[in-house]
């Protein structure tokens, strides 16, 4: 009786934790593609960009320089990951302060939502009161499926 209960109970840890590891395997980093201080929407949101032409649309659309007239803006492209999924989001509306997103930590789906890990920057203070609007690009791995995407901050 000793030795099944013994048995019982090594099964059951060695489930734990495989269970324990594929949910780390499943926390990769996300690849930043594009991110910009201004130009995006008043509101938080996210869209899964479909094709090479959406992307290179939505970077232009969404690019926010100050151009002489009859020049075209002179936009660098990234390579359009072909195996991977890319979300443009946007970040909202901010008074102040720089909340342009420079690094992805990790990310990870849990219950249909994509959550991104990134660096909480310290942002306001007696800074000069501008309004921005921030968005950025980036690729998760194609197989994750989901129906909504959040932001955590880390430090």
């Amino acid at each position: 009786m000793k030795r099944l209960l013994i048995f019982c109970s090594a099964i059951l840890m060695s489930c734990t934790s495989t269970t324990a590891q594929k949910s780390s395997d499943m926390q990769k980093h996300g690849e930043l593609l594009v991110s910009e201080s201004q130009g995006g929407m008043d509101k938080t949101g996210f869209k899964v960009i479909k094709n090479e032409q959406e992307f290179r649309t939505a970077i232009k659309g969404n690019n926010f320089t100050i151009v002489e007239a009859g020049k075209e803006p002179d936009v660098h492209y990234p390579e359009f990951p072909k195996d991977k999924k890319v979300i443009l989001y946007h970040l909202g509306s901010f008074r102040s302060g720089d909340h342009r997103i420079t690094q992805i930590k990790s990310i990870s789906v849990l219950n249909n939502v994509l959550y991104v890990e990134v660096p909480f920057q310290e942002s306001g203070g007696m800074e000069i009161q501008m309004m921005s609007s921030p968005w950025f690009m980036f690729a998760v791995p194609a197989d994750y499926q989901f129906t909504s995407v959040e932001l955590k901050y880390s430090k």
